[in-house]
């Protein structure tokens, strides 16, 4: 029987959690999930610019691992724009870098940031 899975630590929940091709109603178009795990990891990567065995430190699982998460992510993007899908973020097996988010938002305000929690 295998093991279960490890959470991959998230530090960014976005915002916006569904994009579609415009004019097209969306029942008529197909969907692709993209777990948060995923976007966490195109997030650090490709929008930060980050080494892969430091992205794979800060989710807190392997390189190996980190780059299975990267690759599916893109495949799934790909798969999206290429043919017209629509994009909807959420789920997977992820759990929240509190500390992160805090440190987010008390930087933004000035405050220093004391105790970190991870959920």
């Amino acid at each position: 029987m295998p093991r279960k899975p490890k959470c991959r630590r998230v530090g960014f929940l976005p915002s916006v959690t569904y994009y579609k091709p415009a004019g097209i109603p969306l029942r008529f178009l197909e969907e692709v999930v993209l777990f948060l795990e995923e976007v966490e990891a195109i997030r650090l990567k490709d929008s930060e610019g980050m080494e892969q065995d430091k992205c794979a430190e800060k989710m807190h699982i392997s390189r190996q691992t980190f780059q299975r998460v990267l690759l599916s992510a893109r495949r799934k993007i790909a798969d999206a724009l290429l043919n017209g899908k629509a994009m909807r973020i959420g789920g997977g097996n992820f759990e929240i870098d509190l500390c992160k988010l805090e440190s987010k938002n008390k930087l933004d305000k000035g405050e220093e940031n004391e105790n970190c929690y991870c959920i």
